[in-house]
């Protein structure tokens, strides 16, 4: 069926719905009235952690010094959200756009999940030299990473005892909790600009 066809003066999306929701009447044999409440949200589900992060670096020429230190930013700010929503993930994906608008997705999975932010950290870096020859031959400009397969931190039983990672990064997570986040960060992004923060969304 052509929905543009059918009403062009309508947007798509509008006529695609209405059209589901007369065959799905249809299918049921409901004879009622169809009513849509534009107020409430479209149905997509909200997200209880953004666990991506991407950041755009402009279309200047980058060291890789300055894309190392954007992934570390990003690395660290998702980790710290993750700890924080009290999940653990398992693939690590790294997202680059070159000059020409190309993109290319990189993904590594771990032995066991984890929200540890060196452990992450080390991962994306491995990528990220994987796809240095990309790098030097298009130019980049934006990195992204995300870590998926989530799960609840509750839900797996950790290697005891913990290593010193996993205590700095309690640590360092207590102090930003009581002092802001801008109270304590890495060498690498002093005097760097981290970008905008998305806030995490309530159950």
């Amino acid at each position: 069926m052509s929905f543009a066809k059918k009403n062009s003066t309508r947007p798509l999306y509008l006529q695609v719905r209405d059209y589901l929701a007369q065959q799905i009447a249809r299918a049921i044999d409901y004879g009622g009235q169809i009513r849509f409440d534009a107020a409430r949200t479209n149905g997509v589900p909200r997200r209880l952690l953004d666990s991506a992060k991407m950041r755009a670096l402009g279309w200047r020429p980058k060291s890789p010094g300055e894309v190392d230190a954007t992934l570390v930013g990003l690395v660290d700010r998702v980790t710290r959200r993750m700890r924080s929503a009290g999940r653990i993930g398992r693939t690590v994906v790294l997202r680059l756009r070159f000059d020409d608008s190309t993109r290319a997705t990189r993904s590594h999975t771990l032995l066991r999940p984890t929200a540890q932010t060196e452990t992450i950290l080390n991962a994306a870096r491995a990528l990220l030299a994987g796809a240095e020859p990309l790098i030097t031959a298009q130019g980049i400009t934006l990195v992204g990473i995300t870590v998926a397969n989530l799960d609840n931190d509750g839900a797996l039983q950790l290697p005891l005892p913990f290593d010193a990672a996993s205590a700095l990064d309690v640590a360092l997570d207590e102090v930003r909790k009581r002092y802001g986040s801008a109270a304590v960060t890495r060498a690498v992004l002093l005097g760097r600009d981290p970008g905008l923060t998305v806030p995490m969304l309530p159950d």
